[in-house]
């Protein structure tokens, strides 16, 4: 279930807790061979499942960008915000990407909102994912996002 967040007050107070989970979602090789077609990487590892095939990985590979990418869509399962003006992206403090993901396994995201910064325009909240992989023994990514969320009244 979406945690919401009702006014960035609420937010501040989450301060320090684990956010929750996303459900899974399945990586199919579509979604990595079009991900290569709008950043226009198309790396043999990423999009050539025969000669993946006869690598040392076995099969392609999803880009780490891709899967950093589906942050924002799996992290809209986990929470969200009422009665606010805005929140929006501000950066990203670490990513790091110990696991590969592979066409056919599951992916979900784990949020905890470490802290929650003031600054002039609102709350500077940094949350920490993981997305793991369904029977996998580490992450495929590992990142620290900042999110400004803006109370109407700011």
């Amino acid at each position: 279930m979406t945690r919401v967040f009702r006014g960035a007050a609420a937010f501040r107070a989450a301060a320090g807790t684990d956010l929750g989970a996303s459900g899974w979602l399945t990586m199919e090789q579509p979604r990595i061979d079009g991900f290569a077609d709008v950043t226009e990487d198309w790396q043999w590892i990423h999009v050539d499942p025969v000669r993946a095939a006869d690598s040392d990985l076995g099969t392609t590979i999803a880009h780490g960008y891709l899967v950093l990418s589906l942050v924002p869509r799996l992290s809209s399962e986990i929470f969200d915000f009422a009665d606010i003006d805005r929140a929006v992206n501000y950066g990203l403090e670490r990513v790091r990407f110990p696991a590969s993901v592979r066409p056919g396994d599951r992916i979900r995201a784990t949020a905890s909102l470490v802290e929650v910064t003031e600054r002039p325009a609102g709350a500077l909240g940094r949350v920490r994912y993981a997305l793991e992989i369904e029977g996998g023994d580490r992450p495929a990514c590992v990142a620290e996002a900042l999110m400004l969320v803006v109370d109407h009244a700011a």
